[in-house]
């Protein structure tokens, strides 16, 4: 079984797209993007987006750097535990992506939630004991943490 067209990669749509698809997927289906895995393509392409150096990203996300140019160049999907934190991180764009969408606060206008989502996960966080954001994304629970306090941060509640 693949996935539905609307939710594979295409590096002509851009990662911002792709984002979007896939935050707005069904449950069932971002169980089949974490079965097949996700292409390595997006996860550089991802990584750029974000700019983070695309070394640092494959640590974040506990792909090794080899694993994951290999199978970017193959054109090939990262499954595992890798693809599983990559959907994590695609998770946390599009929450970044709607707090944005979301504000009434005109310098939320033409905001880069990508790019501060990148700066932001590299930050030691109060809420998570002086820990980064990045340090967590690697397991589904540490995805769970890092997204309710992105929510957190909307409501403001954040700490």
């Amino acid at each position: 079984m693949s996935a539905p067209s609307v939710l594979v990669y295409r590096s002509a749509d851009g990662v911002d797209a792709y984002v979007r698809a896939v935050s707005s997927a069904t449950p069932m289906e971002i169980v089949e993007i974490e079965r097949l895995g996700v292409q390595g393509s997006f996860i550089k392409d991802l990584s750029k987006r974000m700019d983070v150096a695309t070394s640092r990203f494959f640590t974040i996300l506990g792909v090794p750097k080899a694993t994951a140019e290999k199978k970017a160049a193959a054109g090939e999907r990262v499954t595992g535990r890798g693809g599983q934190a990559a959907v994590g991180m695609i998770r946390l764009l599009g929450i970044a992506q709607a707090i944005a969408d979301n504000s009434l606060a005109p310098e939320a206008k033409g905001f880069d939630a990508a790019r501060w989502l990148g700066q932001w996960i590299e930050r030691p966080q109060p809420a998570l004991g002086g820990r980064k954001p990045a340090d967590l994304i690697d397991t589904p629970t540490g995805v769970e943490v890092v997204a309710r306090l992105l929510g957190s941060i909307e409501s403001g509640a954040y700490q």
